[in-house]
């Protein structure tokens, strides 16, 4: 299924030139209809491919391998989602009509990571004229402690 069928996830992916159009690029998807014991249509979605993301270290395109598999449980009116049992999500359809590509775009936005980063990217040099601020162990500031008298005054207290 390509990638630009699905308005969503395409304003998260890498475009493929100075103009912002979509970078090309395809999923393939697999999706198992049945019933379970309760009678619900169940799904069985699959999902692989590789979605291209800006990587928010480098600010370069990379390719993010994707690989789900989800089972969902088809529902007709909202108030039916309560009985959906735990090992499904549940998916309202309008009509008794089901968007394929919309459960393959879920599945896709669920795999984006909310901050890209390149696996491979190597950690940002700072230039040499940016300091980094000491850590505590480094600063000898002195430590303020505002009831640091008390336990002499107590024990004081306690001696008369």
């Amino acid at each position: 299924m390509p990638l630009a069928r699905m308005p969503r996830l395409a304003a998260l992916l890498a475009p493929a030139d100075a103009e912002g159009n979509p970078a090309p690029g395809e999923v393939a998807f697999r999706m198992t209809f049945g019933f379970d014991r309760q009678g619900l249509l169940t799904i069985d979605v699959q999902v692989q491919g590789e979605l291209p993301l800006l990587c928010q270290r480098s600010l370069s395109v990379f390719m993010l391998p994707v690989e789900r598999r989800s089972r969902v449980a088809v529902i007709e009116s909202v108030e039916a989602q309560d009985e959906v049992p735990e090992p499904y999500e549940p998916v309202l359809v309008t009509d008794r009509r089901l968007a394929l590509v919309e459960l393959v775009e879920e599945e896709l936005l669920l795999a984006v990571p909310q901050v890209p980063v390149d696996p491979a990217a190597a950690d940002p040099a700072l230039p040499e004229s940016v300091a980094l601020e000491a850590s505590a162990e480094t600063r000898q500031e002195k430590t303020h402690r505002p009831f640091a008298g008390l336990a002499g005054m107590m024990k004081d207290k306690a001696e008369s």
